[in-house]
């Protein structure tokens, strides 16, 4: 929990705040889990630390389909700021890690919450959050209340990246 103001007002909250609130507003943020019960049409998921464990559909997805998504400038906009092995696509970005080597650097879990929320674990992330709809601020009318990914693709784009080894 961020706390504004001086270190006075910090210690006037902890005064007036039971020590066993105290102790579990540190633990969540120390190790977040939260679960988000989706009243907007999205599936629900559980965030463990900085990885979504399960599947969003419960199954895996189909890595073609995910390299189709990456690649497609119209769907997923990967290449707007990554590049990755893709010699065939012209002007890949360099705003964001490489996707080349991305199955190496985190797992299926981990990257599903890069996808779902990357600011879940970095707040000052340029990555979009491709399955959220709430508290996002200048949203085009034609997609508000509705995620950039659906669940199915997010699937997708995890296995085609789980692929992607050094």
């Amino acid at each position: 929990m961020r706390m504004r103001g001086s270190r006075q007002s910090r210690a006037k909250f902890l005064a007036r705040t039971p020590r066993f609130l105290v102790a579990a507003l540190a633990l969540a943020n120390v190790m977040p889990v939260l679960t988000h019960a989706q009243s907007d049409g999205l599936r629900p998921f559980t965030v463990v630390g900085d990885a979504v464990p399960d599947s969003l559909t419960g199954a895996k997805g189909d890595a073609a389909r995910g390299r189709a998504i990456v690649a497609d400038r119209q769907v997923g906009l990967c290449l707007l700021c990554h590049s990755g092995p893709f010699p065939q696509e012209r002007f890949q970005g360099n705003l964001a890690p490489d996707l080349a080597g991305a199955g190496s650097r985190w797992s299926e879990a981990q990257l599903r919450l890069r996808i779902i929320d990357a600011s879940r674990f970095n707040p000052d992330t340029i990555m979009p959050p491709y399955y959220r709809v709430d508290g996002l601020n200048h949203v085009s009318v034609s997609f508000r209340n509705r995620p950039i990914l659906s669940a199915e693709q997010i699937e997708d784009v995890i296995a085609f990246l789980a692929t992607l080894r050094d």
